[in-house]
């Protein structure tokens, strides 16, 4: 699945491959049932920052559902268009929630007066809005050059120049977003390690209920965190993947291996970036964190501060 890195010309299939009606089926349904229970589950814990994944499972679901439609209609267009924005999106946002997840499992495990520079590498509170700012630009410059790269046609005098320009557009937005979720991805996994120490005086700092839970504020939740932060690890570690895969494919020629290969979509998109919704639903942060509103209210800051 790929937007053709060349002039289209006018009743010609967009793709490079006899797109699989049935293996778009699949996915379709799979990413339905992600959706409807990630909706439930947001619903049930009234995680409302978690909406951010709602949006992001929906946008899968719609995509594979537009793709079963344009398989059918290879010279369509706009829901050949609809379905290529929709999938290159979503992973976007899914990122964001590994982002203010890792945010607030640190402001959760690691006392006030030890949420260092050295420690997180960056501070809690800017985790959000310095990688999501990243990750806005990486998708600005992503679907600009989209769009340069389908609005082309045979009949324009520079069409191979627009296309080589959307095509380096693109590029340049996959290497920003690669580069930024990579830093990232270091130091989520990393932190695996350095909040060790702070995980063991967890019954200091919050009210022990039982093996299980801990209380925060009346508010109980399951003490086993470091559950969440290992799916989050391995989320940020498929989306890297499946960036990488995004970078091979615009970088690579119309004709290549992988723009020509509709396998190579699914394993290293779809299958890659599956997990990252399912998962989730069983390992839901509602099930962790006590503070899951859009924003982390002001004394939830100092939650665990050493005195």
């Amino acid at each position: 699945m790929t937007l053709d890195t060349r002039s289209h010309k006018a009743g010609a299939s967009y793709y490079r491959y006899d797109p699989s009606l049935a293996v778009a089926i699949v996915a379709a349904a799979l990413y339905s049932i992600a959706f409807i229970l990630t909706f439930i589950q947001w619903i049930r814990y009234r995680a409302w920052v978690w909406a951010i994944m709602v949006v992001a499972s929906a946008m899968e679901a719609v995509g594979y559902i537009g793709r079963c439609i344009s398989t059918q209609n290879v010279t369509a267009r706009p829901v050949y268009v609809l379905q290529f924005a929709l999938i290159i999106l979503a992973p976007v946002l899914m990122a964001a929630c590994c982002y203010i997840l890792f945010s607030r499992i640190l402001f959760l495990v690691v006392p006030h007066n030890a949420r260092t520079f050295q420690l997180c590498w960056v501070p809690p509170r800017w985790i959000t809005p310095i990688f999501v700012g990243f990750d806005i630009v990486a998708l600005m410059l992503q679907l600009v050059g989209a769009v340069m790269i389908s609005s082309v046609s045979t009949t324009d005098k520079d069409a191979s120049s627009k296309v080589d320009r959307g095509k380096t557009i693109a590029q340049v937005g996959v290497i920003i977003q690669l580069a930024a979720f990579g830093l990232f991805s270091v130091a989520a996994v990393r932190f695996n390690f350095t909040s060790k120490r702070f995980s063991k005086r967890l019954d200091e700092r919050y009210e022990h209920v039982d093996e299980k839970n801990y209380s925060i504020g009346g508010i109980v939740k399951n003490r086993h965190w470091p559950a969440l932060l290992r799916v989050v690890n391995l989320t940020t570690l498929l989306i890297l993947v499946r960036s990488i895969y995004r970078l091979v494919e615009f970088s690579s020629s119309v004709t290549g291996y992988v723009n020509t290969q509709e396998w190579t979509m699914y394993v290293f998109d779809a299958l890659v970036i599956y997990p990252c919704v399912a998962l989730f639903v069983y390992w839901h942060p509602g099930r962790y964190l006590p503070y899951l509103g859009l924003r982390l209210p002001k004394e939830a800051r100092s939650i665990g501060a050493v005195n």
